[in-house]
């Protein structure tokens, strides 16, 4: 499942990136380091790649509750993850089955997720705060 959910989104990161590099590539600093000789390698690694970093970070981790959605809807349905291997989903739709003499069955499983989607976009809040060098002096 998650391999189909990789190879899915990958086009989402790709095109981020490409955006980012495009646009670094055009700063003022990057124009110097290349007018001074430095080689292209050493500018990719000294001043691109530190820059398209914590977009690229920032944006994965912002994508991790739609991935752990997507897992948990195609488990939920039958289409996930197989009743030995554990899952939110199937676990939710196994408590859904018993939902009228067991409610917590599915009720704590659907808490799980939604805790742990809350929480993975906090830490995207939290890392593009702290990344995002035009976020730093807007305090």
């Amino acid at each position: 499942i998650f391999i189909g959910i990789g190879l899915t989104s990958w086009m989402q990161m790709a095109r981020l990136i490409r955006g980012q590099v495009l646009s670094i590539r055009e700063k003022e600093y990057v124009e110097a380091a290349r007018s001074i000789g430095t080689p292209t390698n050493k500018i990719m690694l000294r001043h691109i790649l530190p820059n398209v970093l914590g977009p690229v970070i920032v944006a994965e981790t912002l994508s991790i509750p739609t991935y752990i959605s997507y897992e948990a809807f195609l488990s939920f349905i039958g289409l996930g993850v197989k009743v030995p291997t554990p899952s939110w989903g199937s676990m939710i739709s196994e408590g859904a089955e018993r939902i009228s003499s067991y409610p917590n069955q599915a009720l704590f499983p659907a808490l799980a997720l939604f805790f742990v989607m809350f929480a993975f976009n906090f830490l995207g809040d939290g890392l593009r705060d702290a990344l995002d060098p035009r976020m730093r002096g807007a305090d």
